[in-house]
């Protein structure tokens, strides 16, 4: 009995530190979006909002790559929505940690995020604007 109380108390002061690592690992939209201010020279996240030099990125968690009418993908990105590459919360993370590291040839001058937390941030921030 004596060995079930101490275990039970070691996980509840535990229990703290691992809803932190959770937290952390979910991302902070309100840190997003701060992030997001320097993808706002190419992107715009309104909702019906025009393309700029990049697609309009609203609703983009969830949407096949190059699916946006009317935009100019490179053959890269379009080789990617051809082959159905949905912008899943994985696909987005490697996306934004090195966009060349999924479309090699595609013509995204951003160099990436090299930070996780900042990722997922961002994509935290991306999932609120759909």
């Amino acid at each position: 009995m004596r060995r079930f109380v101490v275990t039970a108390a070691a996980l509840l002061a535990l229990s703290p530190l691992a809803a932190r690592a959770q937290d952390a690992t979910a991302g902070d939209p309100a840190a997003g979006q701060r992030i997001f201010n320097q993808c706002r020279a190419c992107h715009v996240i309104e909702n019906n909002g025009r393309n700029g030099v990049g697609p309009n990125l609203h609703g983009v968690v969830g949407r096949r790559a190059a699916s946006i009418e009317n935009f100019r993908y490179s053959a890269n990105m379009r080789q990617l929505g051809e082959q159905n590459h949905v912008w899943t919360e994985q696909n987005l993370h490697a996306y934004l940690r090195n966009p060349k590291d999924v479309a090699p040839q595609g013509i995204m001058s951003f160099p990436g995020l090299r930070q996780e937390q900042q990722i997922n941030d961002v994509i935290a921030y991306l999932k609120t604007q759909s």
